[in-house]
């Protein structure tokens, strides 16, 4: 009992985080109907500035500011520079964007920071608690709670706010919401940035767990990914429970199987998904009117 629930801990930690990688996909994929695979060097900012910023000297909530604030950054300019310059070009085209731009991501950050793996100190110092004799790090708590309190902010503000409500309408019909006076070329703009800022969240809070270097980014698009497409592309109650499936499938995997597996259980996901329920656990299938 205690093994299983070593796993279960290790598997929600991780899963919290691929989780806010899922929602990032959910909500750029809803505003503008591209899938940006991008995403996860979203993530590796968060971790990368927040490790660099406090070596140097700043107060780690500031660094951790900065970071998110960087990442933001650097989303408002994919969506300005790469996407909205290619509008109306095929799904295909708009992924290998995406994809192009993880690259030259990765690549800048090889540059500007090093290709060494980093960690930052426990937000929350001390002992592992123990619970039914399985250990749980303070900070994995802290990754729960955060992503947790991500996910609420976000729907508060989707829900309370004018942008958020803009963003709502944008994913419901863009040319409607064109026609009532929304700019939607800001609005998916704006999608752009919430999505980094969640995703630089993601990989702050989680760096003092699994470490981060300038490449971790590509495997938590993978993941986050493959988490979307479980709970349903679109779907942002999909992504957090398909996030979560994912690290305890992964961790269990690891676990009672062979931890060389680990990172191929992403793939199997998404091969499953593909072949038995195309829409995911939330999603629906279209209709077409003709």
């Amino acid at each position: 009992m205690a093994q299983f629930l070593q796993y279960a801990f290790s598997g929600l930690t991780v899963g919290a985080v691929y989780a806010l990688v899922a929602l990032g996909f959910t909500l750029i994929y809803n505003a503008s109907g591209v899938i940006n695979f991008a995403q996860g060097e979203f993530v590796m900012l968060g971790g990368m500035v927040t490790v660099f910023a406090t070596a140097a000297g700043v107060p780690l909530p500031l660094a951790a500011l900065l970071a998110i604030a960087v990442a933001v950054l650097v989303g408002v300019a994919l969506h300005l520079l790469a996407i909205e310059p290619a509008k109306g070009a095929s799904a295909v085209t708009l992924i290998i964007i995406t994809i192009g731009a993880s690259i030259l991501l990765r690549g800048l950050a090889s540059i500007v920071f090093d290709k060494r793996f980093h960690a930052l100190p426990a937000f929350i110092p001390g002992e592992a608690w123990r619970v039914g004799g399985a250990s749980i790090l303070p900070q994995s708590v802290l990754v729960l709670g955060g992503a947790a309190a991500v996910v609420v902010l976000l729907w508060v503000f989707m829900s309370r706010t004018l942008l958020g409500k803009a963003m709502i309408a944008t994913a419901a019909n863009r040319m409607a919401a064109r026609l009532v006076g929304i700019n939607t070329v800001w609005i998916i703009c704006a999608s752009f940035a919430v999505s980094a800022a969640i995703g630089a969240i993601g990989g702050i809070l989680v760096t003092p767990i699994t470490l981060t270097n300038y490449d971790v980014g590509t495997l938590l698009a993978l993941k986050g990914f493959s988490a979307a497409m479980l709970g349903g592309m679109g779907n942002p109650l999909g992504a957090i429970v398909g996030g979560l499936v994912v690290g305890l499938l992964e961790a269990f995997g690891a676990g009672y199987i062979s931890s060389a597996y680990k990172d191929a259980i992403a793939f199997l996901v998404i091969l499953l998904v593909l072949f038995v329920m195309p829409n995911g656990l939330f999603g629906r299938a279209g209709v077409e009117r003709v």
